[in-house]
């Protein structure tokens, strides 16, 4: 299974749901579960169960199915997208110019120890100046990555050179660790906190905070981060 299998089974859910479609990727990969699971019996892994093969697979490709779903409107605002895997697999001298240009903005610098790229899915910068103008994390649940996310937010933020890069958080939500403001789970106290905010991709219902909203929240949020960004030049 491909992730253009999956797209068509996303289409045919935006089909149904419209623009609520995001609400069911979670129906999606169950949906997708049970083909995965005939192809993984005609070859079995080995080594692995099958959870152990399909974890990663919906991990790996809940970040493009995202990618996806936001490319084009992000390429109407004049910005771009690109995969953060594309920094750590691609040695620097294969890179091109303008990600080699995005590769070092985005970069944080552990002084003796050198400059290295945060661990993110995807990466949305400025072409006309290869300005990072945020950082993409997606799990599936919270407890998988959030830590993690709001470490390289911190690390981000105490540098001059990229104090102002956006860190967001996309995710399923499957455990409801989002959904309630107080109590407060550690997850969401992260979010709150160590991050520029979570979209949630789900049909449950989230007290919904300036740092938690649902995953249709996004786009307007971006434009309005860019436009304030334009209007300050």
């Amino acid at each position: 299974m491909e992730i253009q299998d999956l797209i068509k089974i996303y289409e045919k859910y935006k089909q149904k749901y419209k623009s609520e479609a995001y609400k069911h990727i979670s129906e999606l990969f169950d949906e997708a579960k049970i083909i995965y699971k005939k192809d993984w019996l005609k070859k079995p892994s080995p080594g692995k169960d099958f959870e152990q093969s399909w974890k990663p697979f919906k991990g790996h490709n809940l970040e493009n199915l995202i990618l996806y779903i936001i490319q084009k409107e992000i390429e109407v605002l004049g910005l771009k997208v690109v995969s953060g895997s594309k920094f750590e697999k691609t040695k620097p001298e294969n890179l091109t110019e303008e990600l080699s240009r995005v590769k070092r903005n985005v970069s944080v610098d552990f002084g003796e120890f050198g400059l290295h790229p945060p661990d993110v899915d995807l990466v949305i910068y400025d072409p006309q100046n290869c300005e990072v103008i945020a950082i993409l994390s997606s799990k599936v649940t919270l407890r998988e990555r959030i830590a993690q996310t709001g470490y390289w937010k911190i690390k981000l933020f105490n540098n001059a050179a990229t104090k102002n890069i956006k860190v967001f958080f996309f995710t399923l939500d499957e455990d409801g660790d989002l959904c309630i403001k107080k109590p407060t789970k550690k997850s969401r106290a992260i979010v709150e906190v160590d991050t520029d905010g979570s979209y949630v991709m789900s049909k449950k219902e989230i007290e919904e905070s300036k740092k938690v909203k649902k995953f249709d929240k996004f786009l307007i949020d971006l434009k309005e981060l860019i436009y304030a960004k334009r209007n300050k030049k």
